[in-house]
Order: structure tokens, then sequence, then C-alpha cells
């Protein structure tokens, strides 16, 4: 059950649309959950003007198709209503939904295979310098899962969902958490049983890919979702490797030092934890652009 109910007042303003958005949108989520006060909300709706728009919209509706019009249920009493709650099933059904483009499609074999070939490479090949390379790749894969998760081109709902009341930074960070609890255990343990060769430990990348993880999504708040992860995770892949191309000496080699000066040693990793923080700050202050990402 809910604890907190909305004011008749607040559900006036919304009605008349004189509510500012994001206080709309905090009704209509808890609106999801609260089915005496979505009745009381409906009353207030059909006391103003939009009444009867909505009976002319309906009018017109089962006009055009008289046949397929059910007939309309007994409606239940509001008390009823008021205390429905979702099964535990049903909460499951819909926890899942909403990781589905998530943890589903090219991303999932493909953390897979990046993770198993660089164990099969280093033991069953004889590539003991696999830890670098799979460290310079961990900190990209949860960020190119975050772009492949959110947006028209990963759910075929994805405009239904950008219209509820779940949508938005709420439906974004649940598909990002799925994202991270895939990749961060997988490539982490991974990096654990490949041959250390003067790299840095099978965790040092987690703070990273953290960091790139939230300054992706506080970037999307401006550039959009695939703009922001293709600037960052673009960056990180620049920063490694191109030095590292251009070396004289061994690419492995090369590679360790630069991996060492990015994520060895505490001064480097309190820059990424302190990266994190600003991130998840930003985030926090670009939420309400979030409402409007991924919309067309």
């Amino acid at each position: 059950m809910n604890d907190w109910h909305a004011s008749d007042h607040l559900m006036t303003r919304y009605a008349d649309g004189s509510l500012p958005e994001s206080d709309a949108w905090s009704l209509e989520t808890h609106l999801e959950r609260c089915g005496g006060c979505a009745v009381r909300v409906s009353r207030a709706v059909r006391a103003t003007a939009a009444e009867a728009v909505l009976a002319e919209v309906r009018e017109a509706v089962l006009a055009e198709a008289p046949a397929a019009a059910p007939a309309p249920a007994p409606e239940r009493p509001a008390a009823a209503r008021a205390h429905r709650w979702p099964s535990t099933g049903s909460r499951a059904v819909r926890v899942l939904w909403a990781l589905g483009p998530a943890v589903r499609g090219a991303w999932l074999p493909a953390v897979l295979l990046v993770a198993v070939g660089a164990v099969a490479l280093a033991h069953g090949g004889g590539f003991a310098h696999a830890r670098p390379w799979l460290l310079a790749l961990a900190p990209v894969v949860p960020v190119a899962g975050v772009a492949l998760s959110y947006g028209p081109h990963a759910d075929p709902m994805h405009e239904i969902t950008a219209a509820t009341p779940a949508a938005g930074l709420r439906l974004v960070l649940t598909r990002t958490a799925a994202v991270l609890a895939v990749s961060l255990p997988l490539l982490t343990l991974a990096g654990a049983l490949l041959p250390s060769t003067g790299a840095p430990n099978a965790a040092a990348w987690l703070l990273p890919g953290l960091a790139l993880t939230l300054a992706s999504l506080a970037l999307a708040g401006y550039v959009g979702l695939r703009a922001a992860t293709a600037v960052t995770g673009g960056a990180w892949l620049c920063a490694v490797l191109g030095p590292v191309l251009t070396a004289p000496g061994g690419l492995t080699r090369e590679l360790g030092l630069r991996l060492s000066s990015y994520l060895g040693g505490a001064p480097a990793q309190g820059g990424w934890a302190a990266a994190a923080v600003l991130s998840a700050a930003l985030l926090a202050a670009r939420r309400p652009a979030f409402h409007f990402l991924e919309k067309s």
C-alpha cells in the first residue's frame, strides 16, 4: 500500500494542466501503483472541459468499429481498486520487460566472446599478454551496452515506452544496472583468470568503467545517448590505444605501461572515483532532460 496520496488541489492542477511537468510526471508514476488516486484523477479530468472532447473521441471510435467494441465490464469498487497490488510474478515480469533490450541481442554474446576469447587465447593459444588487451577494452563494454539498451534502435516498443511515467532516467538507469550486472563480474572474472604479465590487477578497470558509464549518461542529457557513448567510449580507446599503435616498441609492452599509468595506483583510482561522483552529480542535474531522450 502507498503511504502518500495526492491531494485534491494537486489533482485539480493536474487536470487543468497547470501542474509543473516534473510534478505531473511524479503524480503519473504514483498513479501506476495507486488505484484510488487514479480514480480520483479520472473524476477530476472529467470535471474539466476535456470531458466533452474525450466523449466525442469515444463516440467517434465506437461509430467506426461498433462490432469490435466490447461490452463494458462492471466497474469494481474504488476501495478494491485502490488496494490492488501486482503479484510477485507480475512484478517479476515487469522487471524482465524493463531489462529486456539490455540483456538480449548481439551485446550479450559479444561480452561472452570477449571474456571467453581472452581466457582461451591466454591458456589455449599461449598468448600470455591477454590481460592488458582485456583491460583496455573492458571499460567501453558497459558503455556500448548502455548505448544498445535504450532507444528506438533497441526496443520496438520504444515510442510507447517513452510515453509512460516509468520512462526517462528511471528506465535508462534500470537498463544500465542490468548492463553493469552482466559485464562487471564476467569481465573481472575473466581478467583474474589471465596471467598478470605486469598489467594492473583484474579489478582495476571497474572504477574507470563506472566513471565512463556515468559520464555517458550525464552527457546524454545534452547530446543523446548514442552520441554520448560514442564520445566517451571513443575518447577512452583513443587515449589508450592511440599512443600504443604509434609507439616504436612492442604493442603489448607499451599498452601495459599505458594502462599502469591510467589504472594503477591510488592517485589514478582516486581520480576515476572523483570523475564518477562528478558525473553522477551532473546526471542528477540533467534528470528532466531524460523525459525527452531518444523520442525522435
